[in-house]
C-alpha cells in the first residue's frame, strides 16, 4: 500500500514536470531531441521507482540522474522556454535534500 506524503507529492510533481519538459523538447522545432529522449526515459524510470521495487538503481540514484539531465537541458535550452525546466529542477533538488534528511522539516520528512 502506498502512503500519500508530501515527500511523495514533491517527487511526483518533479518527475511529471520533467516528463512534460522532455515531451516539449521533442515537439519543439529547434529543440534537442537527444536530451528530450533521455529526459523522458530517466524521469519515467524515476516515477516508476517511487511505486515499484524492481527498478534498478533505486529512486535516489534516478532522482540525481534526473537532476543532472535537467541541468544539461537548462544549459542546452534551444528555443524552448526555461520556466518548466527550472520548476522541475527546483522540485527535484528539494526532494533530494529532504529525502537524504539534510534538512528536516516536521510534517514533510519527519
Amino acid at each position: 500500500m502506498i502512503t500519500l506524503t508530501w515527500l511523495l507529492l514533491i517527487a511526483l510533481a518533479g518527475g511529471v514536470l520533467t516528463i512534460v519538459d522532455g515531451i516539449w523538447r521533442l515537439r519543439a522545432r529547434g529543440g534537442s531531441t537527444v536530451i528530450g529522449i533521455i529526459e523522458i526515459i530517466v524521469a519515467g524510470l524515476f516515477v516508476l521507482s517511487l511505486f515499484l521495487t524492481g527498478i534498478p538503481f533505486g529512486s535516489l540514484v534516478l532522482g540525481i540522474a534526473t537532476l543532472v539531465v535537467l541541468v544539461v537541458a537548462l544549459i542546452m535550452r534551444g528555443r524552448l522556454g526555461m520556466t518548466l525546466t527550472i520548476i522541475a529542477l527546483v522540485l527535484m533538488a528539494v526532494w533530494i535534500v529532504l529525502e537524504n534528511r539534510w534538512l528536516v522539516i516536521p510534517g514533510i520528512n519527519s
